[in-house]
């Protein structure tokens, strides 16, 4: 606290030895619905590596595929869908780094799951339809809310306030029976002060992998209250999701013979016939409460406050063969003078959780510095258990028995300063300072009915700085430090109680070219980590990744990002990234035997990355878009296996818009079409790797069996969609 307070004496001496008097008009300048999002973003000569998007790129493409997907083709990002179709679950990686390390917040608020870190965008399906803008940093980025970021951050801020009136109804209809309809609307502002806006949509698509379906309903209402210098938002939005699991992969042979089949809900009746049981489904409901109060006191000064509640709740339901009753805490049974043990039965694992944050930040700026500096503090409950709701032999259970039940409970309370120092007219100074505290509590049991008594306190200091040095008005030049520190979630805890935070030193060296038929972004970076929680490549019984530590690692890599206006009608948007992703020492159970295998490369961490944007447009109303992204072989493991490798794919895609203006009932009509994967590649882009000791072959010798599951995508696919404007 002592350097807050330093930095912002520091900041009120400038701003009265450099700060001029402004016009009261000049405050209008800054849209107040931006400052949301100012105290995590940054700006474009900020020593931040990043990415922004506005509403218009998004529209593009929205077409129903999560948001993950519509941001496939930035740098160094590698998407993935389970379904195969970007439609249900989906996840994204920024330099190789899992989701986990992706740390998303919603206008300032963190969207991460504070238990398992991850984000699952299939509980806000169609969100992409509500977002108004967003940014993507690379690195660790500048200090955010919720858990750090390891290898990027996406800022998001939803809708802004519409001045005049509007609606809108879109649909979308496409390949394996995908359905997008969503309707949206605005007040505009009435009386110069209040809006009330909003969104319903549905999306519905059977999956390219066999009964992969989604049955996913969501909304966005917000009311709003606007004057020169306030702006207060009361903002609900949540989703209904509904999908068959698709989470357990197939094995090279399927994959060779067979890829879009499912496992998923496999079982054998009594009659010896293969089914599949129809509930084998994911059903989860997530809604979201936040209200934001922005204040603009005069032109250097304002301030945010925002207040979230978040509720979840939902199962996965499978149908289990054979199941052992010790594992479910039921008695053997006796019928006819047999003693039976087992069982078939139906079970859900449940999560019920609540999530409560506060935000409250200030910035001041004039001509020389822009500084900002806040707090926030989370706390989480979330409520793990399960039952059963069917079974063959009940045995002694009763209804509304749980054979497990587990508690959670995290805080997270966090402090920042963070300013930028104009030194003179070509340099610049940057400097970031968070401190963090966590604790994670854990009481109960797990789904493998194994006590789960975890207590943890973690304190962490995560210092950032940085310098940007102007050329010209055309080149910029940027170097960058920042560190971060980060605790595990609970289901590294599970798998290991003595698992170890992860640190990270992150060093980002670039170069920015901005003029106007050329523009030209390069950053080398060089990320160096200390337990760095990997992914292992094997995945637990709910399909979610395992995550170990891998002691001293790094990621050494050079991106480039461009776009290149070669006429009016024709411009190219290129970007790629090469890295080197290596564990500096590798130990591994082999055949019984530790062996050391030295450096090897980081699971799921491809070499090369690469897209491509070609965009052409005849005419105003009409644009074609070629894209086409390459993602270079990766190891699925830390070994180096052969059997663990993902080999690399090319694919493309093609987009089209054309906006039509009648002038009469709708202010526009936009005709899209996007087909996906245009030249059928037949691809894989996820999958996992494991191994285990066969002792029964040979009892005098241990072998190492490996295997491998993989995520097939969609061949060639199609979407078409319509968006009539009011």
């Amino acid at each position: 606290m002592k350097i807050l307070f330093t930095t912002l004496s520091l900041a009120l001496l400038a701003g009265n030895l450099y700060s001029q008097d402004k016009q009261q008009d000049s405050t209008k300048i800054e849209v107040l619905d931006e400052v949301l999002v100012k105290a995590i973003r940054v700006n474009a000569d900020s020593p931040i590596t990043h990415s922004n998007i506005k509403k218009e790129a998004l529209e593009r493409r929205n077409l129903g595929q999560d948001l993950p997907i519509l941001l496939n083709f930035l740098p160094s990002v590698v998407t993935t869908s389970d379904a195969g179709a970007g439609v249900g679950y989906t996840g994204i990686r920024v330099r190789g780094i899992s989701a986990q390390s992706t740390n998303i917040t919603v206008n300032g608020i963190p969207y991460n799951d504070a238990e398992s870190l991850g984000t699952y965008w299939v509980d806000l399906p169609d969100f992409a339809s509500s977002v108004e803008s967003l940014q993507l940093q690379r690195g660790i980025g500048t200090s955010t809310n919720g858990s750090g970021a390891f290898g990027a951050s996406i800022n998001i801020l939803t809708d802004a306030i519409a001045e005049k009136a509007n609606a809108e109804i879109s649909n979308t209809f496409g390949s394996y029976n995908t359905r997008k309809h969503n309707v949206k609307f605005s007040t505009g502002t009435l009386n110069d002060h209040f809006e009330i806006a909003g969104r319903m949509s549905q999306i519905n698509s059977d999956g390219y992998i066999d009964r992969a379906s989604s049955d996913l309903k969501s909304y966005f209402l917000q009311a709003s209250y606007i004057d020169d210098n306030t702006l207060i938002k009361a903002i609900t939005f949540g989703g209904h999701e509904v999908t068959y699991q698709a989470w357990n992969g197939i094995d090279a042979e399927t994959l060779a013979t067979d890829r879009t089949f499912n496992p998923s809900g496999m079982y054998t009746d009594e009659n010896g016939m293969l089914q599949f049981y129809e509930n084998e489904e994911d059903n989860y409901k997530q809604d979201h409460y936040q209200l934001h109060w922005n204040e603009r006191y005069n032109p250097n000064w304002t301030t945010n406050i925002g207040l979230n509640y978040t509720y979840g709740r939902g199962y996965f339901e499978q149908y289990k063969e054979d199941e052992n009753f010790a594992d479910y805490d039921l008695s053997d049974i006796s019928i006819g003078g047999e003693t039976i043990n087992t069982t078939d039965l139906i079970r859900r694992r449940w999560l019920d959780n609540d999530f409560y944050v506060f935000n409250a930040n200030a910035n001041y700026k004039n001509e020389v510095i822009n500084l900002t500096f806040g707090t926030s503090y989370n706390t989480y409950t979330g409520n793990h258990f399960g039952e059963i709701i069917w079974a063959r032999f009940a045995s002694d259970s009763e209804i509304g028995d749980q054979y497990y039940n587990g508690l959670g409970k995290k805080k997270d309370f966090s402090v920042f300063t963070k300013a930028t120092y104009r030194l003179n007219s070509t340099i610049s100074l940057f400097g970031d300072l968070q401190m963090r505290y966590v604790n994670y509590k854990t009481s109960g049991l797990t789904s493998d009915r194994v006590n789960m008594l975890i207590d943890e306190n973690y304190n962490f200091f995560n210092p950032k700085a940085g310098i940007t040095y102007k050329l010209n008005p055309e080149n910029n030049l940027y170097f960058s430090y920042a560190r971060a520190n980060r605790e595990p979630s609970r289901s590294d805890f599970e798998s290991n109680p003595n698992i170890k935070p992860e640190q990270l030193n992150d060093f980002e060296l670039g170069w920015r070219h901005n003029a106007k038929a050329l523009v030209i972004n390069t950053n080398l970076y060089y990320m160096l980590y200390n337990e760095q929680l990997v992914l292992s490549g094997a995945i637990d019984n709910t399909g979610a990744p395992i995550r170990t530590n891998s002691g001293d690692s790094y990621r050494l890599g050079l991106e480039v990002e461009a776009t290149l206006q070669i006429s009016k009608k024709l411009a190219v948007q290129p970007n790629v990234t090469f890295s080197s992703n290596k564990n500096k020492s590798t130990l591994a159970q082999i055949d019984g035997e530790l062996v050391d295998l030295g450096k090897t490369n980081i699971s799921f961490s491809p070499d090369l990355v690469a897209a491509n944007a070609l965009i052409y447009q005849p005419i105003s109303n009409l644009q074609l878009s070629f894209l086409s992204k390459y993602v270079g072989e990766q190891y699925m493991g830390n070994t180096d296996s052969e059997a663990s490798k993902l080999e690399s794919y090319f694919v493309n895609d093609l987009n089209v818009t054309y906006e039509i203006k009648p002038n009469t009932i709708f202010k526009t009509i936009l005709l899209s079409a996007l087909v996906n994967n245009i030249f059928g590649e037949k691809y894989v882009s996820n999958g996992y790797y494991y191994t285990y000791d066969d002792t029964w072959s040979d009892p005098n010798q241990i072998n190492t069996i490996e295997g491998a599951g993989y995520y097939p995508q969609a061949t060639t696919n199609f979407l078409l969609g319509v968006t009539l404007k009011f």
